[in-house]
């Protein structure tokens, strides 16, 4: 995808968790904002894997666990979600490893438990 492509998809999806923020406000669980999320991208037109499941391999071995990424945008960008006081720096290296391992160029972090959306996204790129 070009970069340009990335870009637009990424202000619909900035846009999307910004919409159900303001629709549902601070305060749910993580899965409530999670399927709303997913439906608010549905509505326009992005395809979205819910729980996509990232093969382990341990030393050229694959095991039988999975890690488990939220969502998988258009098969190029991962989102994890998160409903908590504050992120933390795990939070950030969570979705880091999650696109070095699925080897993917973008992800998001964001946290729905925040007063206004866009205090609550963080953006990373995997630098491969």
């Amino acid at each position: 995808m070009k970069q340009e492509e990335l870009n637009a998809l990424s202000y619909k999806i900035i846009g999307a968790a910004i919409e159900v923020h303001k629709t549902l406000g601070a305060g749910l669980l993580e899965s409530i904002y999670e399927t709303c999320l997913i439906e608010e991208l549905r509505l326009n037109g992005i395809k979205v894997q819910l729980q996509f499941g990232l093969p382990i391999i341990y030393k050229g071995k694959r095991l039988n666990k999975n890690y488990v990424i939220d969502l998988l945008i258009e098969d190029v960008i991962i989102i994890e979600l998160k409903c908590v006081d504050k992120l933390k720096l795990v939070h950030q290296v969570q979705l880091v490893s999650y696109l070095k391992l699925a080897n993917k160029r973008l992800g998001f972090l964001m946290n729905f438990n925040v007063d206004k959306m866009i205090n609550g996204i963080k953006r990373k790129v995997n630098n491969f």
